[in-house]
This record gives C-alpha cells, structure tokens and sequence, in this order.
C-alpha cells in the first residue's frame, strides 16, 4: 500500500490549505439542518426530467405523466443509493491511507474529507429509508489486484474524483430546479457546496498521484490502468440505469426496458454530458490518450 512520496508542489500547498480553511468556515451539522417532512409529494417530481434515464427517447413520451412521476421519485431513490455505497467505498480507501508513508501532506486535508463525507453518507441514507423505505443494493465493480503501489493509490482516488464529478452534474442541476421540492432542493444543494471542495482537492491529488505513475510505473500498466478507469466510468453511468428502479415504477418488463435504454445511442449525448468535465480532465492530464469508452 505504501508508496513514494507524492511530488508535491507550492500550488497543491495552496490549495490544500485554502480548501481546508473553507472546509471549517462552511461546516454545518447535517444531524441539526433538516427539518425532514413525513412525506414528499407523490404528485410532483422528484428528479428533474432531463436526468432521468429514458429523457431523450420514446420511453418519455409514451410512459406517461404519473408513470414518469413514478420514475422519477425511484429513480432519485437509487441515485441517493449509490451516493451511499460510493461514498462508504471512498471512505474505506481513504481512512486506509490518512496517515500513512506517501500520504502525509493531504492527511490533514483528509480528515474533513472525511468528516463531510460520512455525514454526506447519512443524509442521503435517511433520504431514501424516509422516503423510499429502502437503500438498494449495488452490485460494485470487481476491484483488480495486481497492481504497484503507485497505480493502485492512482486508481483509487481516480475512482473518487469521476463518481464525485459524476454526482455533481446531477446535485448542480437539481439543487437549481424550482419544479423539485425543498428537501430535494437542500440535499442536493449542500452536497454540490461540500463536493465543489472535494473536487478541486481531487483534481489535484490525482495530477500529482498521475505524475507519480508516469515517473514508476511500465507502459503496459498504464495502458492497463487507462482501460480500468474507462470501464469504471461506464460501468457507473450505466449504474443509472436500474431495473429495480423500473420494476418498483410499475413498468411491465423492467429488463427490456434497460436493455432498450443501453442500447439507444439517443442517450449517448446525455450520458456524454453528465461526464463532461470529468473526461475532459482525464484528457487533459494525459489519464486518458482518446476519448473512446468500452460497452460493457
């Protein structure tokens, strides 16, 4: 697990304690900030149209009104639930590296992360066991071994900064949408305001640990590690798009309707969007050499 230290630069200095200066004057108690209602309106929608998985096909047009108000209410469920499962992974690989040989500049920086992470984790279960009346599994992406230290400590956060990307684009525009209740409107409004933090100090450590495994590490488990990464980002796109979520929806055949939805390249566009910048990133740095993804 341990590796060299990290080439730390006066710009990662800055930053690291910029970010955690904010990270104590933006500190709120999530357990005293919600005022949780009984009950959120069935009657309105509880994602916004554009972010849910059948948006830009037929399947909007012919599901109707109250199945797609349905839709939405399960659908902002399961996005709630995979914030819980990826949230509660990140922190396993975090908490194993706080303090540790290679890790001691950000450690402190660490210790807000995760702070504001498992209470991030709190919200959004006592969001869907309120409301949903359950969390629903996820399968997870079989982790690879095998590899150095360096590729592996990349990958991790990695990992962490493109699902806290990917989860931004959806806390942005739900936060902003009047259509959406209060409550919906304040979970995604303060993730997106903690996560803005969580971003910047990721975008930076994974440069760092990037420049580590182009310094150490063969070409061949660059390449190796470039193809991981791109199946992680579209296994967790395609995570969106849940039959579990169909099913309690009351669509007839839950799978055919995912198969449909994966296969129609009039999502592709809107998946493209909602992993804009992520991917504009892992191009910029050289994390990835094209923009081509696997289909899974």
């Amino acid at each position: 697990m341990t590796t060299a230290a990290l080439p730390v630069t006066d710009r990662f200095q800055e930053i690291l304690a910029r970010l955690t200066e904010k990270s104590v004057e933006d500190y709120y108690n999530p357990y005293q900030t919600f005022d949780w209602p009984d009950r959120l309106d069935d009657d309105r929608m509880w994602m916004s149209p554009e972010l849910l998985t059948v948006y830009g096909t037929e399947h909007f047009d012919t599901l109707g009104e109250d199945t797609l108000r349905r839709l939405s209410k399960w659908e902002s469920v399961n996005f709630y639930s995979l914030n819980v499962h990826g949230i509660r992974e990140l922190l396993i690989e975090v908490v194993q590296r706080i303090h540790t040989p290679g890790f001691e500049v950000p450690s402190d920086f660490f210790h807000h992360f995760i702070g504001e992470e498992n209470e991030h984790m709190w919200f959004f279960a006592e969001f869907c066991r309120r409301y949903g009346g359950k969390i629903y599994p996820s399968q997870g992406l079989r982790a690879e071994s095998g590899w150095a230290p360096e590729t592996e400590n990349f990958l991790v956060f990695a990992r962490i900064l493109f699902f806290e990307e990917l989860v931004d684009h959806y806390n942005t525009r739900m936060a902003q949408d009047d259509s959406l209740c209060a409550t919906i409107r304040q979970v995604n409004g303060l993730h997106h305001q903690d996560e803005s933090r969580h971003i910047a100090f990721g975008r930076e450590l994974v440069s760092l640990l990037h420049t580590r495994v182009r310094e150490r590490v063969d070409a061949a488990e660059r390449r190796a590690a470039e193809d991981y990464l791109k199946r992680y980002v579209v296994y967790s796109v395609n995570s969106l798009y849940s039959p579990y979520v169909y099913r309690d929806a009351g669509i007839a055949d839950p799978l055919a309707l995912r198969t449909s939805l994966l296969e129609d390249e009039r999502r592709r566009p809107l998946e493209r969007k909602a992993i804009r910048k992520p991917l504009a990133f892992f191009l910029k740095t050289g994390i990835f050499t094209d923009e081509t993804l696997p289909t899974l």
